[in-house]
């Protein structure tokens, strides 16, 4: 790598690892520092960080290893390269700052089975439609040779032209000149699907969405007192047994 991304690679470590010092030093008691679980998770990443900025670097120089290739030609040096696959796992500290990103996937996970069944039954009726206009649809005709070939081809029409209302009003031209049965039949599908399926799948994820953001904002309440009552308790003990007395 150019120069100036190994400086700030080095900048970044120092800076992560003293920062990690000064929480370690504000813990009363170090040992509960193991009690906070993001200590802990910015321990390993900043252990990891020194593994592969400055530790892997001293192997290198001593084992006189000096490029890539020759890097690749050591299977230890090669298993500590996989160790930068480890800098991903820093997104996780974004979390804390935006707690909103954690409703977010938070929500898609429980939504994930309504969605499912949502999404069952649209193929249900994309399935049941389809060889409706199969049938209806005269043969050898414009429209069928168009949009209702076969039966997957005719799902995939009407997923598009009737359920995403993608160039609708052309579609049920061409139908309507065909026969105007087969229009109105296109029109209930649209109701059936765009119109009711499709905004019953919105409404479930903004349920859910609030369902979760409620849970949410209740567990953060509920930890913010509890750290409050642990910091109350800690400072109450003083001969740091873990337990209080009246006395």
């Amino acid at each position: 790598a150019k120069p100036v991304f190994q400086w700030a690679d080095n900048l970044f470590c120092a800076y992560f690892t003293f920062e990690l010092f000064v929480r370690f030093r504000a813990f009363r008691r170090k040992r509960f520092c193991l009690r906070d679980a993001w200590f802990v998770f910015d321990s390993v990443l900043v252990l990891l960080m020194v593994l592969e900025t400055w530790v892997m670097t001293g192997v290198m120089l001593a084992t006189g290893v000096g490029g890539s290739a020759g890097l690749g030609n050591a299977s230890l040096l090669r298993i500590f390269r996989l160790l930068r696959l480890s800098r991903m796992t820093r997104m996780v500290r974004l979390f804390r700052a935006m707690p909103e990103l954690v409703i977010l996937i938070k929500a898609i996970s429980t939504a994930m089975r309504s969605v499912f069944y949502t999404l069952c039954l649209l193929c249900a009726l994309l399935y049941l439609f389809a060889i409706t206009f199969r049938q209806l649809v005269g043969a050898n005709s414009a429209v069928q040779q168009l949009y209702f070939s076969s039966v997957p081809a005719s799902m995939y029409s009407l997923l598009i032209h009737g359920t995403l209302l993608d160039n609708i009003g052309t579609v049920v031209r061409d139908i309507g000149s065909q026969s105007i049965v087969c229009a109105a039949i296109f029109w209930f599908f649209v109701l059936l699907s765009a119109l009711t399926v499709m905004n019953m799948l919105i409404g479930i994820l903004c349920e859910v969405v609030n369902t979760v953001s409620a849970t949410e904002r209740e567990a953060i309440m509920v930890s913010f007192v509890k750290e409050k009552m642990q910091t109350c308790f800690e400072e109450l003990d003083s001969d740091g047994d873990g337990k209080l007395t009246r006395e």
